[in-house]
């Protein structure tokens, strides 16, 4: 297993726990739980297998990704009630989902030997659109748009890092070890996130003033 295949099982894995977090704040059936832990798992790696043009798009040419997120489903439906603080799981498993998407998406792209501007689009379109997929049909605020956090701009940092990283050729002058680029990606992408939600970080945001005479 490649280590870009790692990466999209984990990435599967956790956001169809975060899809089933969010089915069961909207009290749905098992197979409302299964369809939103797979939505969520698979949503942005097919929109950025699309873009990218990869046939066949990951899930389609291996179903065990479906398998594992109905799995995760499943398991969230049965144990659910045993979580005391939803919310805090969820956004918590949200930001491990983010950072590994990221990598996942960045890496599909350098492999491709995309150029920088896409590399980092397809790092952040792999790690938010699953989710803000999830936040919508559930009738929740996506946590992508929310006042006052970093999201986006978590993708964003995590990916630039890996292609500065993969440009430069920073890791091999470095003698780190393959693949060192995508792991600070994920790194730098979930720390800003946690850093975010624990300590409170948010960049500026609009304030509508009164208009000038």
């Amino acid at each position: 297993m490649s280590f870009l295949t790692l990466l999209d099982y984990a990435s599967v894995l956790v956001f169809a726990l975060t899809g089933a977090l969010v089915a069961s704040r909207a009290q749905l059936d098992i197979v409302g739980f299964a369809f939103v832990a797979c939505l969520t798992a698979v949503g942005g790696g097919t929109i950025r297998d699309l873009l990218l043009d990869r046939h066949p798009v990951f899930w389609v040419g291996e179903p065990t990704y479906i398998l594992l997120a109905t799995g995760a489903a499943i398991l969230v439906f049965f144990n659910a009630h045993r979580v005391e603080s939803r919310q805090k799981w969820l956004i918590w498993l949200d930001s491990f989902a983010l950072a590994v998407a990221v990598s996942a998406g960045t890496g599909a792209a350098m492999e491709l030997d995309k150029p920088a501007v896409i590399v980092v689009l397809m790092g952040m379109a792999t790690g938010s659109l699953g989710g803000l997929m999830r936040d919508v049909v559930c009738n929740e605020v996506p946590l992508v748009l929310r006042q006052g956090e970093l999201y986006i701009t978590c993708a964003m940092a995590g990916a630039i890092t890996a292609v500065s990283l993969d440009t430069l050729s920073l890791a091999k002058d470095l003698g780190l070890p393959e693949h060192s680029a995508l792991i600070a990606c994920a790194v730098t992408c979930w720390a800003l996130r946690a850093g975010s939600i624990h300590f409170g970080w948010h960049l500026p945001v609009y304030k509508s003033r009164p208009p000038r005479r």
